[in-house]
């Protein structure tokens, strides 16, 4: 049990450059797979498909699509950053804004701010350095009964994910969360590039691969168990052990 707390809490996202060249052993990747097919979902409809890209040229491809920056992503993201670790290690949720390129980290940004700017450059070397990109697609017209709005089947996406993370994190690969493949130009980008059928959305993308240098030292924080854990009713605090 405390094998799997510890395994819990060392999950993160792994940022930063693959090694292209250290390739991810075949039975390594279907243990990853096998741990997505065993996730939960909402009755059992298992609604996921998952495209594993290997081929360099697709992923120097899929790389080199450019995005328009969102201005309400930039506007809401702004809302979540802190700008010292001591502001981080106070608020306890959220992400350093240093993680973001400078135009991003002011109030009341406007559209003329972002002009020119690409909403993937940050990102395209990462991109490039994944021996494996995976494509999650999901079929919102196939949904557990009587689920409509399907947040049931949004959540075992959810599932699916952490279940990929955790087995990841477990065999030493680095796991990345790339969300910005999933809409707009990148998303019809990657539709065409993949074959992909009409009915599916790309649910989210991510990158696996072995870290080329040393992992990043960022802040990680938590809620303590007291500011989310009720007892019995909504303002009676949890006492943890």
């Amino acid at each position: 049990m405390n094998e799997l707390l510890t395994l819990i809490k060392e999950r993160h996202s792994t940022r930063g450059l693959f090694d292209p060249s250290r390739r991810i052993a075949r039975e390594d990747l279907d243990k990853i797979m096998e741990a997505a097919r065993w996730a939960p979902t909402a009755h059992n409809m298992q609604n996921f498909e998952v495209i594993l890209v290997d081929d360099r040229n697709t992923i120097g491809a899929i790389a080199a699509i450019k995005t328009p920056v969102s201005l309400a992503f930039v506007r809401e993201n702004y809302e979540q950053l802190s700008f010292s670790a001591a502001e981080l290690s106070r608020k306890k949720t959220g992400i350093l804004g240093s993680s973001f390129p400078v135009a991003w980290l002011k109030p009341g940004v406007r559209k003329k701010d972002l002009r020119g700017e690409d909403g993937n450059e940050f990102l395209r070397d990462e991109l490039l350095s994944a021996p494996v990109l995976g494509i999650v697609l999901y079929e919102p017209a196939r949904r557990a009964p009587a689920s409509k709005g399907d947040f049931l089947g949004i959540i075992s996406l959810g599932c699916m994910m952490e279940n990929m993370w955790m087995m990841a994190q477990s065999l030493g690969i680095g796991f990345h969360i790339v969300s910005s493949l999933s809409n707009g130009s990148p998303g019809k980008g990657i539709r065409r590039m993949l074959a992909i059928p009409k009915k599916y959305v790309i649910a989210y993308s991510f990158r696996l691969g072995y870290l080329a240098g040393a992992p990043q030292d960022y802040l990680r924080v938590r809620r303590d168990l007291r500011d989310f854990v009720h007892n019995n009713k909504y303002g009676k605090k949890w006492d943890a052990c």
